[in-house]
């Protein structure tokens, strides 16, 4: 068996990471970035190729070095998630981020009405951007209003539902795994779900399992990838 050469993290190299709960993407680049520059003796290119929210979980593809090139390649791959709807509430953010703002009934809601409104986002579909997102309205980001309490005009934009499956019928808590193309916000969909079901909804958990052909059973968490860097990121030679 041959010896496998040490990663060359200036050359380029690709980490998954489960990203970890209330830690946004940017930090986790900063944190890596961080310890390679600390091992390696100079800052080198890091990047993600596509952003969780803070609340979420799961898949993050990181690139390094010459990499980093790629990310857009891995961005526009196909994506999957699992994760939990709580039906009946609603909130700004569209997830657990910022407080219930509405309720709504639960009573009406039974499982062939679950289906008819699972199948209304199969396929192509048009969503709107959450305000609490990343997304640009005249040059400035959705959130930047949103924590002012203003709501801007946004226009929906094309995504693909690939696969959708409620993966149980615990209400008001519906576990769910969704296959999806690049673009797609889970909170719109949580919110869009919501009104399908004529009641509200928002996303009480998320995880990424997968981008493209990378998998989050092949993933490593932060800890053990500050660890990998710190075992086998070698200093230049002199």
């Amino acid at each position: 068996m041959e010896d496998q050469s040490p990663p060359d993290f200036v050359k380029g190299e690709v980490l998954l990471v489960d990203k970890p709960t209330t830690w946004t993407s940017f930090d986790v680049v900063n944190k890596l970035r961080y310890a390679l520059a600390k091992r390696i003796g100079k800052r080198i290119k890091v990047g993600h190729a596509g952003t969780l929210d803070p609340l979420a979980t799961g898949l993050l593809i990181i690139c390094t070095g010459k990499m980093t090139k790629q990310i857009d390649q891995f961005q526009a791959q196909e994506k999957e998630y699992t994760g939990t709807f709580c039906i009946g509430k609603t909130t700004p953010s569209l997830d657990a981020e910022t407080e219930v703002d509405g309720e709504y009934p639960l009573d009406h809601i039974h499982e062939a009405l679950i289906e008819e409104a699972r199948k209304q986002f199969l396929g192509p579909i048009q969503q709107i951007p959450p305000m609490y997102s990343a997304v640009k309205v005249d040059g400035k980001r959705l959130y930047q209003a949103a924590r002012k309490g203003k709501v801007v005009k946004r226009d929906p934009r094309s995504v693909e539902i690939k696969e959708f499956e409620i993966l149980g019928d615990t209400l008001p808590l519906l576990p769910f795994r969704v296959v999806c193309s690049k673009g797609t916000y889970i909170r719109s969909l949580a919110r869009d779900f919501g009104k399908a079901l004529q009641s509200g909804a928002y996303l009480e958990q998320l995880t990424r399992t997968r981008i493209g052909d990378f998998t989050l059973d092949k993933s490593m968490s932060l800890e053990e990838a500050l660890s990998f860097i710190q075992r086998e990121a070698l200093p230049p030679k002199a």
